[in-house]
This record gives C-alpha cells, structure tokens and sequence, in this order.
C-alpha cells in the first residue's frame, strides 16, 4: 500500500529526502503506464479476435521499399512509391486481356450433355403456314445445368455358382468382394460417406438425417464403424506408401492443431493433436499430404515421422523441431515469415487507428512487405535462379530488417505485442535466414497452415473424436482426402475408386500396383479429374 503524505509531513522532510521520494513515485508512474498499455493493448487485441476481421494484409502492402546503404536503412520516399505503384497497375491494366472467349464451352467442355428436343407436330406447323408449306431452320440450342440429387438404390450381387457332374469342384463367377463382410456398405456408399464428413465437414448425425429423408435408416454408428474399419483396412495401406514416397523430397513443411478425443485414457478436456505434414510449397506437381495422430505435441513424434527423412523441414519456429535439427546432421530446419509478421500485425491492430502509422510495428510490417515483394517477382522461376536472385534483391533487406531489429527492441516496453514480434524475430533469425540460401524453400509456411485448414473447420461442426482408433483412421482419410485436392482431384470419386481397387490387391505381396494408384498417376480413370485438368503424363 503506497505511502501518503500530508502537506505538513512534507514540509517536515528535506530537500534530498523529497526528491528521492519523487524520483521513487516517478519510477512508479512509469511502471503503471507500461502496464496501462500493456492492459490497453491486450484488451484492443481481444476485441479484435472478438469482433474483428482476421485478415492480415497490410495497409501500405507494396508501397515502400527500403535498403542497407553504408548500413543504414533506407526508405524510397513513399510519394515516389505510391507513384511508382500507379504506374506498374496502369500498365499492368494497359496489358490485360479483355474478358475470355469461349470460357463458358470451356466450363462445359468436361460434363455429359443430354440432349432434349422441343418441336411442333407438322398439323400445327401446316396449320400456321397454310398451303405454301414451311421449312426447317438451324435450331435455337439453350443450356442449363440439369442436377440430380443423390439416390439410394440396392445392388443386388446374384453371383452364378457352377459344379461339375461328375466332379466336386464348384466354381464361382467372378464378382468383387465385399468392401466389409457381412456388411451393406459398399465403395460408392462408403465414398459418400467420407466426402460428406472429411471434404465437406458435414458430422455423422447429420449425414444420419439427410439419408433417413431417403428413405435409408444408416445409425451414425454404423457409419463411423464403417469408415474406421475401411481406413485401417484399405486406405491406410495408400497411406503408408505415400509416406515413404515423401521421404524422397528435399523440402517438407509441418504443423500442428489441438483437436479433443473422447475416450482416450485421460481426464476429459486434455488436448491431443492433429499433425500435418506436406511436400514443399515450390513443388507444384505430384503434391502429398499426410496427417498423424498424437496424443502429446513433444519431439518425439515429428522425430519418428521424419527420422528417414534428409533435407530441409519449414516450421512455425516450435522448439522440438529445433531440439531434432541439433540431433541430426542431415535435417536443417527453416522458420516462417508469416509468424514473425503476426505480432506486428496484432499489435498495430491494437493501436487508435491515428496512431498506427507512426508506430514502429507499422515500420516492422512496411519492411516484412517489402521482402515479400522482392519474393513475389521470383515466383515462377527454377530453383536455382531464384536463389540467385535471392541473394541480390532479397538477402539484402533481410538484413536491414534484422540489423533495425535489434537496434529497436530496447525502445519498446517489454512484453508488449511490438516487443515480441522483436524478440522472436531476435531468436529464429537464423530459422528465418534458410530460405535464402535454397531456391526451393518457401520464405513462409502458409502451405502447411492452408493444408490443416480443412480439418480445423471440420472439428467445428463435429468438435470432438470420439475415440483414439476414431482419430487415427480420421488422420488418414483427411491425408488422402487434401492429397486429393492438391493434385486436382475430385475426391468423392478418388475414394470409390481407391476402395474398389485396393480390396482386389489386398492378398498380393508385390505392392506395385500402389503407383498406379497415387493421385498424379496417367492410369487414373478420367472421372477422378476435374473438368478442364490435364492428365499427368
């Protein structure tokens, strides 16, 4: 409890006496602002997460540049810029193309066309033109999509059985097993199902309800009981295999969300999580994506995964990974641009908006931007040209940034969101420098963030998994299920065609047939390609 003084104890003490004393509430003062503005701060911040928009784009994206001189940092005149910026969208503009011919034949060009004639009895046309007689002109043709909902139809397998006359052997005609013995379920139903819950994140329960206005009484238990068995039986063995086609890669990208299970052997509310892996972002074709199972976040899951994996692993700058990188010689692990901006990005958010602009996480966001333009003009190039380039036009404000960096964080107040954006930039500048030393590392690890999205909408709608078995089939059918998407694959047919192929396969030892299965394989069926996609050659 602070002291008071009345003027009269005041006047009794001397003048070294008082001024400590002043010099004592002053630091006081001090210490209750900077935690008034911490408060202030972190209060603005949760009414941002609250009611606020969640994009991150900059306000002056693209409109100053800077560079080391001498080293110094040096800004453009930003007038300069924003006229600079006029001029290349004016040309830009000047180069566009009017709007596509023919993008509407193009839509079509991959749907099945039905054709329907309308026409006139020739009473009626003999009617109207009387005895001089009429003739037929080209038609007028019209297009609407036709859409039919989903039907439910029983397939009746009736197998023809054979004997000899004179022998015991019988013989059966050929025909598919079933999906699960003794089961109703079969691929197509079975590839409804999973699309339904892990492509268009509708839960069990739901599904439950839109099948009994069919007219169809499928139990959710059944369902889940049915996908679980599928995934540990047939698609898990796609999984695996596509497991150690990635260890082939040089770059990979991770990360990782929170994700409830029910029944997993510990106290309700413990957090387990959902893991993601994925092929570098510079990889354009012949993309993988694999989630994994954990109940715990610490190192010694992503140590498993990627213990037969060499090259270079982008993550959000989670200390386990740098714990496995110290471990090994052969795995180098690079940081990401879009972690380090965020708390500049919370911060300015936090300020009056008459403030933001003079604030110094405004200036760390105007130079992050800066690095992300010079990046964006070397997109398209080979590997080893935009490493070149890196080192030219990228390199050198990577290392402004860093120099003002730390000439700036003992001039903010600890602890703040500014602070930290500095501190962390401080400690993963060496995580946050890879990518400029190898053409084919991202400079961010949005990739992975946009490959996780899926299931974090999904555990919206069903919120927890219910059990451990739950949660591991659910990991490899949203692996195959983002594989899918990432290679321009329509996933509902995807799966029923996995699950009619892969059950043929089951007893044979030679797992060759596994590449004919992968999603940029040329020996895919037509239908499990969007409209409009080229086939892998």
């Amino acid at each position: 409890m602070a002291l008071e003084y009345t003027e009269e104890k005041l006047n009794s003490l001397d003048k070294e006496t008082i001024i400590q004393l002043f010099l004592s509430q002053q630091e006081q003062l001090k210490q209750i602002d900077h935690t008034l503005q911490l408060v202030l701060e972190q209060v603005a911040d949760l009414k941002r997460q609250r009611f606020g928009r969640r994009a991150e784009r900059h306000e002056t994206e693209a409109q100053v540049s800077l560079m080391e001189v001498d080293g110094k940092i040096v800004f453009f005149n930003e007038a300069e810029a924003v006229a600079q910026e006029a001029v290349e969208a004016a040309e830009t503009a000047a180069r566009q193309k009017p709007k596509r011919q023919g993008k509407r034949e193009e839509d079509l060009s991959g749907l099945p066309v039905v054709v329907i004639e309308h026409s006139m009895p020739e009473e009626e046309l003999e009617e109207r033109f009387g005895k001089d007689g009429f003739k037929q002109l080209p038609d007028e043709v019209y297009r609407r999509y036709g859409f039919t909902p989903a039907k439910v139809e029983v397939e009746e397998h009736h197998v023809k059985v054979y004997a000899g006359k004179k022998t015991d052997e019988i013989v059966r005609a050929p025909h598919p097993e079933c999906l699960l013995k003794g089961s109703l379920v079969s691929p197509s139903l079975e590839a409804a199902v999973i699309n339904a819950k892990y492509v268009n994140a509708v839960p069990l329960y739901r599904q439950e309800q839109e099948f009994e206005r069919y007219g169809l009484h499928i139990p959710r238990q059944n369902m889940a009981n049915w996908t679980i068995q599928c995934a540990d039986r047939y698609l898990a063995v796609l999984y695996d295999h596509l497991h150690e086609r990635m260890y082939g890669y040089h770059v990979l990208q991770a990360d990782e969300t929170p994700v409830l299970v029910n029944k997993d052997g510990r106290p309700a509310g413990a957090k387990s999580f959902m893991w993601v892996y994925r092929t570098g972002q510079m990889y354009t074709d012949c993309q993988i994506v694999l989630y994994e199972y954990q109940k715990t976040r610490n190192a010694s899951h992503p140590r498993e995964f990627l213990k037969d994996f060499s090259g270079i692993c982008v993550t959000d700058g989670y200390q386990v990974c740098h714990t496995i990188e110290n471990e090994r010689e052969d795995l180098k692990i690079a940081g990401c641009w879009s972690h380090a901006r965020r708390r500049f990005d919370e911060a300015v958010k936090g300020l009056p908006k008459v403030k933001r602009k003079d604030s110094r996480a405004h200036l760390a966001l105007t130079m992050i931007q800066a690095i992300y333009r010079e990046e964006r003009l070397l997109k398209g190039l080979p590997a080893k040209e935009r490493k070149n380039r890196r080192q030219l036009s990228v390199r050198p404000l990577v290392e402004a940034y860093f120099s003002w960096v730390k000439e700036n964080i003992p001039k903010v107040p600890q602890k703040s969101k500014t602070w930290e954006g500095f501190n962390y930039s401080i400690n993963q500048e060496k995580y946050l420098k890879v990518f400029l030393d190898d053409g084919e590392v991202p400079m961010d690890n949005n990739a992975a963030e946009q490959s996780i999205r899926g299931f974090c909408i999904g555990k919206k709608n069903w919120v927890m998994i219910d059990t451990i078995a739950g949660a591991e089939s659910s990991a490899i059918i949203y692996s195959i299920a983002e594989t899918a998407k990432a290679n321009n694959l329509k996933p509902y047919d995807y799966f029923e065609y996995l699950l009619t192929e892969i059950p043929k396969h089951l007893n044979e030892t030679d797992r060759s047939f596994l590449d004919d299965l992968l999603p940029w394989s040329p020996n895919l069926p037509a239908n499990c390609r969007k409209p409009g996609k080229k086939e892998v050659k």
